[in-house]
């Protein structure tokens, strides 16, 4: 296996990615890199099942190993939304900035645990042998009274973490890449992989 195809084009996962499979021996390429571009219908009802969709999607395209994600925000305060609708949440061309600005006015008048929110992440892998894994990961966390912190992106800035007294986006990379939904799983995707390599 020389080369992975992670089925993104966000510049920031990418770089997220590659600083956790980096020991992997593996070239990882985005879709862009790879020169593709798809039109992925994202139809599924669980994070697995949209992963899975983006990674068979891109594996039967190329005949390449292919990793996707699909991760989201989960607000217990607002039965568990935006969840698979993280994206398209007020609609996709909507800034993050306003999508953040939403969420904290709709929990307002609440505290502590009534904040109470995770992130989700899953991993999918598609295999050419038409093998396929998916591995989950989660942090817990709650929604921030304010915005705060510019090493993020998405709905980092509101998420306040407990344990680091501060946000998402106001982790270091090395932190943020230790404790994060998305670290999580990749680390599990690794060894998934690992075996395979080997």
């Amino acid at each position: 296996m020389e080369k992975i195809i992670f089925a993104t084009s966000n510049s920031g996962k990418m770089r997220e990615i590659r600083e956790i499979m980096q020991d992997l021996g593996v070239e990882i390429l985005s879709m862009k890199e790879a020169g593709i571009e798809a039109d992925i219908v994202e139809d599924g009802k669980t994070f697995e099942e949209n992963a899975l969709i983006k990674a068979r999607t891109i594996r039967d395209l190329t005949g390449c190993p292919v990793l996707a994600d699909d991760s989201g925000l989960e607000v217990d305060a607002l039965d568990k939304a935006p969840g698979i609708y993280s994206a398209r949440y007020m609609g996709e061309d909507t800034s993050y900035d306003l999508k953040n600005a939403s969420i904290i006015e709709r929990l307002s008048g609440l505290e502590g645990e009534q904040r109470s929110a995770r992130f989700v992440c899953v991993i999918a892998a598609a295999f050419p042998d038409g093998t396929e894994e998916t591995r989950r990961g989660t942090i817990e966390g709650r929604i921030a009274h304010e915005s705060a912190g510019e090493n993020g992106f998405g709905y980092d800035p509101i998420f306040y973490v407990p344990e680091y007294e501060c946000t998402t986006a106001q982790l270091s990379a090395e932190q943020k890449n230790a404790v994060s939904h998305r670290g999580k799983a990749l680390r599990a995707m690794k060894e998934v992989i690992r075996q395979r390599v080997i």
